[in-house]
């Protein structure tokens, strides 16, 4: 009979991800967990099916690729550029910092320092895939958050390049002591820049012409393989020509095809590869998970996750409270860098094949792996509920934090309100909030703005427009912002994170207030309501009172016809849908 290994695996993995995924999903957990179970159950180290290791690493490993090249499609140099201040020395001295107190800890445990160190370098390095996939699954890569993690993720890729090119000079017997390091580490220099340049250059001119030919015989199939053939072609290149990882050369790749007119098609073409072979990455991580190792090193996969859950979130958090972010920013980067992936199985590999780690280690790092990914997506989500923890326990770090955070102080009275005029605080200076901050200017209201941006924050200071740079989910900042004698709040973003705790802490400060939200789905209208919220408007019910209002006009309905069935309709979505909120009541008695 045939080989069939390679459609063993593929069916035998896809299966049991689908199932373990499924039943993690209704469970309320991340989907990542049942990928991991799913790799244990197909393991060598369980009873039943086994998948082909070897081919399942290779599989992930596209995944890998093509994942991030569709990081390197939505990831524009300019964010990058606007947190270079944050990712470039945060990740170095995160990844020292850890690197040193793994070295340490394992020490003590009975490990040569040599090993230690290697060790202590593998746990430093958070995972792309993990990192990337819960900022996608919490639709936060576009914040200020995903920027600084993606960026931060750059630069600690970067900086295991080094590391990996380094080992061997550092530790191989007989090679030159500090002449070879600098040597070995001013060449991967030299090589990082010429593949960036090339790139740049070459494939910026090159790719988008090569995908205008491609595009031209209105191919389908055509474009989705020449999406996949840059991917992966750039990805190998770079490993193989300039000897960096294929996930640096499919990032770059990424960069330059969203930078030409096909970025959005290129996402669309390459997304269901991606989503599938990146599901073969975790479960090829689940592979290696030996239970043995939990019984045999119990105390040192302790030690391990106490570094990474610990540890390395605490030393993130710390650099960018630092560097005056606000307290949930700071809080976010470090609970999301609190796991280990491919690149520290990598390092292992390269430390065991040098005889530095002993045989156990990359069981350890594997347990570990399973952990903590398994817990990243629960701890990214608890961020509000830590972040009100460390409120009520530790009040004065988070506002010590949170006046740090200000550089741009209120002064001159900007948000004095001139007594009897009425005083509206927007929160959020999107389209949204451009639009009821203008149109309550123009009717004498005087609006109070909260954005988070400090370069939106400076430009409506020089406007003249009375504006607060802080995070609205703190009582310090609504205080700043006059809620206590406020007559309405205007919640101008939708979903944003712990909308219901600002309601909730706007009502407690001034009752009498009026409270306006809005959100994206109407489920989520309930819990704005138990918090308090008086009106709350959903982006689709907008939606949907659009589309009705644009086919009545088009059927020839008279005015009064739209306005009657608009008000029908609003009245649909706004009142019957839930009941009106307490203090709404109170209010028309």
């Amino acid at each position: 009979m045939q080989n069939l290994d390679l459609i063993l695996t593929l069916t035998g993995g896809f299966a049991a991800a689908l199932v373990f995924g499924y039943l993690t999903h209704r469970f309320g957990l991340s989907p990542i967990v049942g990928y991991l179970l799913a790799g244990i159950m197909v393991s060598p180290h369980t009873p039943g099916f086994v998948a082909n290791t070897e081919l399942a690493e290779q599989l992930a490993e596209i995944g890998v690729i093509l994942l991030m090249f569709g990081v390197g499609l939505q990831f524009h140099f300019r964010e990058f550029w606007a947190v270079r201040r944050i990712a470039l020395p945060g990740a170095l001295i995160q990844s020292l910092a850890t690197a040193a107190f793994g070295a340490v800890v394992m020490h003590t445990l009975g490990w040569d320092w040599k090993v230690g160190i290697v060790f202590g370098l593998a746990i430093s390095v958070a995972s792309t895939v993990v990192l990337t996939r819960v900022l996608s699954d919490n639709n936060e890569i576009h914040t200020q958050t995903g920027h600084i993690a993606l960026g931060w993720l750059v630069m600690e890729d970067l900086f295991t390049v080094f590391v990996l090119v380094l080992l061997p000079v550092i530790f191989s017997p007989g090679v030159v002591g500090a002449t070879g390091i600098i040597e070995a580490f001013a060449f991967t220099a030299i090589k990082i820049i010429v593949l960036v340049i090339f790139t740049f250059a070459v494939g910026g001119r090159l790719l988008p012409r090569f995908l205008t030919h491609i595009a031209n015989t209105n191919s389908q199939e055509l474009f989705t393989l020449a999406v996949l053939a840059i991917a992966l072609g750039i990805a190998v290149g770079s490993a193989y020509m300039f000897e960096v990882s294929m996930a640096l050369g499919a990032f770059l790749a990424g960069m330059v095809v969203g930078q030409s007119e096909f970025s959005t098609r290129a996402a669309t073409e390459a997304l269901p590869l991606r989503d599938a072979f990146a599901v073969l990455f975790f479960v090829s991580i689940g592979m290696l998970f030996d239970f043995n190792s939990l019984i045999e090193s119990p105390v040192f996969v302790i030690a391990t996750l106490a570094i990474i859950l610990l540890g390395k979130p605490l030393v993130a958090f710390l650099i960018v409270a630092l560097m005056r972010y606000p307290l949930r920013v700071a809080l976010s980067v470090a609970l999301i860098l609190s796991q280990i992936g491919e690149f520290s199985f990598i390092l292992a590999t390269v430390g065991a094949d040098m005889d530095i780690l002993p045989a156990n280690a990359q069981n350890i790092l594997v347990a570990a792996a399973i952990i903590s990914i398994t817990l990243n997506p629960l701890l990214y989500r608890a961020g509000g509920k830590i972040e009100r923890w460390l409120d009520r326990c530790m009040p004065g770090l988070t506002n010590c934090i949170h006046a740090r955070c200000a550089p741009i102080p209120a002064t001159n009275g900007q948000v004095n309100k001139q007594s009897g005029q009425i005083h509206v605080i927007v929160v959020g200076y999107g389209l949204v909030g451009q639009t009821v901050v203008r149109l309550l200017m123009e009717n004498d209201i005087c609006p109070t703005i909260l954005e988070l941006n400090v370069q939106t924050v400076q430009s409506l200071r020089s406007q003249g427009y009375r504006t607060i740079y802080g995070d609205a989910a703190r009582i310090n900042t609504l205080t700043d912002a006059g809620i206590t004698d406020a007559h309405a709040l205007v919640l101008s973003v939708s979903d944003v994170k712990g909308e219901s705790e600002i309601i909730r802490q706007a009502r407690e400060l001034n009752p009498h207030i009026r409270i306006i939200a809005r959100t994206t789905y109407m489920s989520n209208r309930q819990n704005l309501i138990a918090a308090g919220a008086d009106v709350i408007f959903t982006d689709e019910g907008e939606v949907a009172l659009s589309v009705t209002e644009m086919i009545l006009k088009q059927f020839g309905a008279t005015p009064d016809q739209i306005n009657r069935e608009r008000q029908r309709v609003h009245e649909s979505f706004y009142e019957s849908f839930f009941p009106t909120p307490p203090q709404a009541k109170k209010e028309e008695t």
